[in-house]
């Protein structure tokens, strides 16, 4: 690639990472279009560069999160398991499908993420009496009055369904943060702020696992992607300092609007139409 073109990737970079690490997402929903539509690579290579982005933005910003006390690393580690299985899975799997077929799959994943985040009320729910295992506490940055509990439900089903998140993210580059994100909102009821930096915290682990796949398979663009992690990794330090000043229910609205947006210029890459 081109040196100019380059310097123009690093800097959507690092665009993409304040996103990623902003919302949980590793960058991977603004690295795949962004590869696919202005710079003309086809979706196997552009997921291929995205999980090594998403790998640095995961390096930029967990370590801010955890200093912060919003990762919860226990948590983590334990979904984890099941999503590293996912992502080599998925990319196995990837190298063997059509472009269109990847895009939809992204397209679908940004759409469904986009409706729950928009259409379920956030519900936090706290165990005073301290009988449960998996209950935790944090402070938010931006509301220091007090420190906000949560017990996590559903931990059987959320660690199984992190597989899926596993292997969508493998195929389409994507991270799994738009999966893992509502997951553990919605249906495992942690609060959005705890859940986007527990996932920044899990997504490079398992785009590291992905991207050793496609490394193999020969995928990996190297030019292009050092100018993606480089942008990617500055990125998501600065979006790690912005989120402490963003109140949660601002952050969720947002979030939902990237989701959509993305969700229709993947279609329309689909398509043809652009």
């Amino acid at each position: 690639m081109e040196p100019i073109m380059l310097m123009v990737l690093l800097l959507i970079a690092i665009g993409a990472g304040i996103i990623g690490a902003l919302f949980g997402l590793g960058g991977g929903i603004v690295f795949v279009p962004v590869l696919t539509i202005l710079f003309g690579l086809d979706a196997t290579a552009a997921a291929a560069a995205s999980l090594v982005g998403i790998v640095a933005t995961s390096t930029g910003s967990a370590t801010g999160y955890v200093k912060k006390g919003l990762t919860n690393i226990r948590l983590g580690m334990l979904m984890e398991i099941t999503t590293t299985i996912g992502a080599i899975i998925g990319a196995a799997v990837a190298v063997y499908l059509e472009n269109w077929v990847l895009m939809i799959i992204f397209s679908a994943v940004m759409f469904y993420s986009g409706f729950k985040m928009a259409a379920s009320p956030e519900k936090i729910i706290e165990d005073n009496d301290g009988s449960s295992d998996f209950t935790f506490e944090f402070k938010d940055p931006a509301d220091p009055g007090r420190n906000q509990r949560y017990s996590i439900q559903n931990m059987k089903g959320g660690m199984a369904l992190c597989t899926v998140a596993g292997a969508v993210s493998s195929m389409t580059g994507v991270g799994g943060g738009s999966i893992k994100v509502p997951l553990m909102n919605l249906y495992m009821h942690v609060p959005i702020k705890a859940a986007s930096a527990t996932s920044s915290y899990m997504i490079g682990i398992t785009a590291f696992s992905g991207a050793i796949v496609y490394f193999f398979e020969g995928a990996i663009i190297l030019d292009v992607a050092a100018a993606v992690s480089v942008g990617a990794y500055f990125g998501a330090v600065i979006g790690t300092r912005v989120s402490s000043k963003v109140n949660s229910k601002v952050l969720k609205r947002y979030m939902s609007v990237v989701f959509f947006a993305i969700g229709i210029l993947m279609i329309l890459q689909a398509g043809g139409v652009i």
